[in-house]
């Protein structure tokens, strides 16, 4: 967004500091005129906003239909910083060792005292951080993408704009056979924040929420799925006004287009099941 001018040097130093062959950065400028960068990085410049999937796909595209002209992207937030030289390489190994891997989802902990918010651990077990599974979404901010998948899959969803974009294409991902893996080795640092700082979070989470089912699953699950978050978004106890955005968004997915629905496969729905995520929650 063009207002992390100091955390985005931070970034890209840490990039171009890492062993092994140099990694190709593109920086989008989304709706935001972008600082002064490093001699080699492309920067895209876009004339509005485009929400983080529409920005992220602008940055795919940048190296060909898909990404086709590279085998991974890695997506960082531009407040982020990799701490550790060898996270390049460790994430080529883990790609080369595993032809089916799609998606890996990095660690995110805060520099200051490296601990991982509960939220940023992509599995409904998520007491320990510092453990790697198999999971069945990822970190938007922090993840590298084989980019076969999105040759196959497609991007992300555009009209989302903000929230659960990751996980309508690990949906699609999971379904087209590819794996996920949440890999606490890999780390991002990151100052710990609240999503709701955003002032549309609780619409968009609410919208997006109904958007996914509707695109993704098989009837018979969309009311459940949505049931069970309606629940629990009660049980939480929001603010009148959080509680008001959500159901403003809630009933907005229901009114307006979702894009292409393709539901996943039950044998889909049954892997998401044995990797601990069922899709109704």
């Amino acid at each position: 967004m063009g207002d992390r001018p100091e955390e985005l040097r931070a970034l890209l130093d840490s990039v171009a500091a890492q062993d092994g062959a140099a990694i190709e950065v593109v920086v989008v400028g989304n709706g935001a005129e972008l600082p002064d960068l490093p001699p080699g990085v492309r920067t895209l410049e876009l004339p509005q906003n485009l929400g983080i999937p529409g920005g992220r796909n602008v940055g795919i595209e940048a190296f060909g239909p898909g990404g086709s002209e590279v085998d991974v992207l890695l997506f960082l937030d531009d407040d982020g910083r990799l701490p550790d030289k060898t996270t390049a390489e460790t994430v080529r190994s883990a790609f080369e060792a595993d032809p089916q891997l799609g998606i890996v989802s990095f660690r995110i902990a805060d520099p200051e005292n490296g601990s991982t918010q509960r939220r940023h651990v992509p599995r409904l077990r998520a007491s320990d951080p510092m453990r790697s599974s198999r999971v069945t979404t990822f970190l938007g901010g922090a993840n590298a993408v084989r980019t076969h998948v999105f040759q196959q899959v497609g991007g992300l969803p555009d009209n989302f704009f903000y929230a659960h974009e990751e996980t309508d294409l690990a949906w699609r991902a999971l379904d087209a056979g590819w794996h996920i893996d949440y890999r606490a080795d890999l780390v991002l640092h990151h100052p710990a924040t609240a999503p709701s700082r955003h002032a549309v979070y609780h619409r968009m989470v609410a919208r997006n929420r109904v958007w996914l089912a509707r695109r993704n699953l098989p009837l018979p699950l969309v009311p459940v799925y949505l049931l069970d978050w309606a629940l629990l978004t009660l049980a939480r106890r929001p603010s009148r006004a959080a509680l008001k955005a959500w159901f403003g968004g809630f009933f907005e997915g229901w009114r307006t287009p979702c894009g292409p629905r393709r539901p996943m496969r039950w044998r889909t729905v049954w892997r998401l099941t044995r990797l601990g995520r069922p899709p109704v929650i």
